[in-house]
């Protein structure tokens, strides 16, 4: 999906010249289409996250619309700072690209394990989530991003994430995707990101006969109550994801309904603390951290 990603953000730029791509000194033979095309609007900052976070949001605040581009973990935890304070409290419309969420390379070690970026860039209220789960939910959020120029996280699985949706489909920001299963059903597996293929395979499970799957693409802490609204008709939902238990998307729909007197049973699967010991590729990784039924 990192290649559909940055095929739209070619031709995103190519019609628009305040959209710049920055990255960390990788991504070549991804992005090499984007510099060729419009070099004028690439920039390599180096191996230096915060310094290319800082001046994403410098050109943010001089009307550019940058997207800043790394592995998972380097434009997130070692910027953490720059995202903070320099991004979010300015409310600039930075988009932080990360690639291989979750386990994807896994098998480069720990470092490499994007497990806890969620709990990191949703407890900064001003940043959306993007977390697509197919190709056609990465058609729908680009679409959205143009719509909405905000502080915001793009989490981008797998290069060979499938095709889970049958049809186009359009997002909305905390709003639900079914995907499978009956519409009416009152019981429901909800996912983010990369597992919704995981998430499809489940709903052939004998414990979840007639219960349906949704996705929700876009989500973060101010985008809870159109979320609440849809999810509160629900009487079970299991949600599913690719990150540890803590601070996670989980853990965001629990708090969504924190407040309220009558919610749904809500129960969580996510990655096993244990998985940090491990190393392997994602399908292994995923395994030993038991989110495969």
């Amino acid at each position: 999906m990192r290649n559909q990603f940055v095929d739209h953000l070619t031709r995103w730029a190519q019609q628009d010249e305040t959209v710049t791509l920055i990255v960390g000194d990788l991504g070549f033979g991804v992005v090499d289409e984007f510099a060729e095309a419009l070099p004028q609007q690439f920039i390599n900052a180096g191996i230096a996250e915060q310094s290319m976070m800082t001046m994403a949001a410098g050109m943010a605040s001089e009307g550019f619309r940058p997207f800043v581009y790394s592995i998972a973990n380097f434009p997130t935890f070692r910027a953490a700072e720059q995202i903070r304070n320099d991004v979010g409290h300015h409310e600039l419309p930075v988009t932080v690209v990360a690639v291989g969420g979750g386990l994807v390379y896994g098998s480069l070690g720990y470092s490499h394990h994007a497990v806890q970026d969620y709990a990191l860039m949703r407890a900064m209220p001003e940043m959306t989530i993007y977390s697509p789960g197919d190709p056609r939910e990465m058609d729908a959020v680009v679409a959205l991003m143009k719509e909405h120029p905000v502080p915001a996280y793009l989490r981008i699985g797998s290069p060979a994430t499938p095709t889970v949706h049958d049809r186009e489909i359009s997002v909305t920001p905390g709003g639900l995707v079914h995907v499978a299963g009956p519409e009416d059903a009152d019981r429901t597996l909800l996912a983010t990101g990369a597992v919704l293929a995981l998430a499809r395979g489940w709903l052939e499970l004998p414990e979840y006969e007639g219960w349906a799957l949704h996705s929700i693409p876009v989500w973060g802490a101010r985008l809870r109550e159109p979320s609440f609204e849809r999810l509160a008709g629900f009487s079970e939902i299991v949600t599913i994801e690719d990150h540890l238990l803590d601070g996670g998307f989980g853990s965001w729909v629990l708090e969504t309904f924190a407040a309220a007197e009558d919610r749904p049973r809500i129960r969580l699967r996510a990655l096993d603390p244990s998985v940090a010991e491990a190393v392997g590729k994602e399908d292994y990784l995923r395994a030993v951290g038991g989110l495969l039924p």
